[in-house]
């Protein structure tokens, strides 16, 4: 019998390392990750994790307003029974050790943040929550789990039977090595790299997605990204994410005489949705105006925001002046991989968590620190059912793709992805600029590519790239109105009747072939 692991997991974020910590001892677990066990958009997140806790909030209210930032697009049992988790999560982590901040009576200090009705997001170390709780979990790991760095996956290898039986993947060195398991895990984050602005890790460009859709896995909402509205913005370059609890402090969007953007705009005004602030910004430096944070009214900045002090201090921004400028980038993917509860796929033996997987609990747009609560919910859910299973007999053999020779794919610069998804696809779209990009992507026929092993890593990360370049602008085609963090100009409202479709694509022998799949939504009863 080939030498197989029992679990594989790909990635090495919150709901991976979670989902490493709870599973048995007697499992033999290996994490692969494509740079430093640390290098994670769950190690960058200043936000916090969003749990009804405090004195006079419920997880009604919380799903209420899971709800209504997806912008009713949400599965409604996803949303229940992740937001009904939240307190207990919480309170697992926080009895572990010094995770999260608290007073001085030892109860947990909560925060404010956009599109909540209560103060209900538990942080650590200020703004560095996601360092705080990726650390605690390292440190949680038994003996039971061997981490790989520096390997990167770049083909789920399936039978016979069309199970997934692991992956193939390449070394810096150039050597590949094939890694099979009986359980195969995408936790390889999201796609902001697409995105000339992002607050996205380096590393995060999609490659679990694109290998599960070229596997033949459902791809779903992968129209639905939002975009963080403050970035650090200074010479038309991003330099950092300046989280949202700064606004949730009392810090205000202003333009250069001092005017605040989100009056009249949102009764939430600058702690408004995601999409909606963003938008705003966007039509201020499209006309030529700067926005910034102004922070004068927050008391002891510094020591309530020493991760996001550090990053304006790097880039040479003077605190003392009360201003930050900023810009809207791209910041989490509400779509993904489709999956169950359980982050099962359509490809047996596969399995997707955290940001690379669509439960369905974001809707059209994520509401502000879901997407921690997320990655514990579904890494602890994942290894219960792990755990408990009985596994059968596998077929070992892999299927090999029949080689058809061909010339290595000219592939387009980095900045050439980037600048192009940013202005036709990015966070105001059209049906002439995303028809344009579909043109243009369409000339490198990234998925049929089918001898990836010839090419370089940074090549492979281009394709990758691409593929997803190609399944964001074919359901934001598709969706022919405006919701959540997807905006059509050419369609500018909700079409209420459209609420319920979900744009699902997979790969046929022709390329991408997408549905419409009516769901149940919180409003469909």
């Amino acid at each position: 019998m080939t030498k197989s692991d029992d679990i594989l997991i790909l990635g090495s974020g919150i709901a991976a390392l979670q989902l490493a910590s709870f599973l048995n001892k007697d499992l033999n677990v290996r994490i692969l990750t494509k740079d430093k066990i640390r290098t994670a958009n769950s190690y960058l997140a200043q936000g916090g994790i969003a749990a009804a806790i405090g004195e006079y909030d419920h997880p009604n209210k919380h799903i209420a307003d899971t709800f209504e930032a997806g912008r009713y697009h949400n599965n409604q049992e996803a949303v229940e029974e992740i937001i009904k988790s939240a307190p207990r999560l919480i309170k697992f982590i926080s009895e572990q050790g010094s995770v999260f901040d608290k007073n001085q009576d030892g109860e947990l200090l909560l925060g404010m943040e956009g599109a909540h009705s209560e103060k209900r997001i538990v942080h650590g170390g200020g703004d560095a929550t996601g360092k705080n709780v990726v650390e605690f979990l390292i440190s949680t790991l038994k003996e039971n789990v061997t981490i790989e760095e520096d390997v990167f996956a770049y083909e789920l290898l399936l039978n016979s039977e069309k199970r997934c039986i692991g992956v193939k993947a390449k070394r810096p060195d150039g050597t590949i090595k094939n890694y099979y398991s009986r359980n195969t895990i995408l936790a390889t984050g999201g796609c902001g790299q697409l995105f000339t602005y992002t607050s996205n890790a380096d590393t995060v460009s999609g490659d679990g997605i694109a290998m599960a859709y070229l596997a033949g896995a459902e791809v779903v909402d992968m129209e639905f990204i939002q975009f963080h509205p403050t970035l650090l913005y200074l010479n038309g370059e991003t330099k950092g994410l300046i989280s949202e609890a700064v606004r949730g402090e009392g810090a205000v969007l202003v333009t250069d005489e001092g005017t605040p953007i989100m009056e009249g705009v949102h009764p939430l005004k600058d702690l408004g949705p995601r999409h909606v602030v963003s938008q705003k910004i966007y039509e201020y430096l499209k006309k030529g105006y700067n926005v910034y944070l102004d922070i004068s009214k927050i008391e002891n900045f510094k020591q309530r925001f020493p991760s996001i002090t550090a990053i304006c201090e790097e880039n040479g921004l003077q605190l003392s002046e009360g201003k930050i400028p900023v810009a809207p980038g791209s910041h989490f993917l509400m779509g993904g991989i489709k999956t169950d509860l359980y982050g099962r796929t359509s490809i047996k033996g596969l399995f997707s968590i955290g940001e690379a997987a669509c439960t369905g609990l974001h809707g059209a747009n994520r509401l502000a620190s879901n997407s921690l609560l997320e990655g514990l919910y579904m890494g602890e859910k994942l290894s219960s059912m792990l755990n408990e299973t009985v596994y059968e007999d596998i077929l070992w053999t892999e299927i090999t793709r029949p080689f058809i020779p061909q010339e290595k794919v000219t592939l387009p610069e980095l900045e050439e992805i980037k600048d192009t998804m940013m202005e036709r696809v990015g966070i105001v779209r059209n049906k002439a600029n995303l028809q344009n990009q579909k043109v243009w992507l369409d000339t490198f026929k990234a998925h049929q590519i089918n001898n990836l092993h010839i090419y370089s890593i940074d090549e492979m990360t281009k394709i990758f790239m691409l593929i997803n370049a190609n399944l964001i602008t074919e359901a934001a085609l598709k969706r022919t109105e405006s919701r959540g963090g997807h905006f059509r100009s050419d369609y500018p409202v909700e079409e209420d009747h459209y609420w319920l479709n979900k744009t699902i694509i997979h790969k046929n022998s022709q390329g991408m072939e997408s549905n419409h799949e009516y769901i149940k939504t919180a409003l469909a009863t």
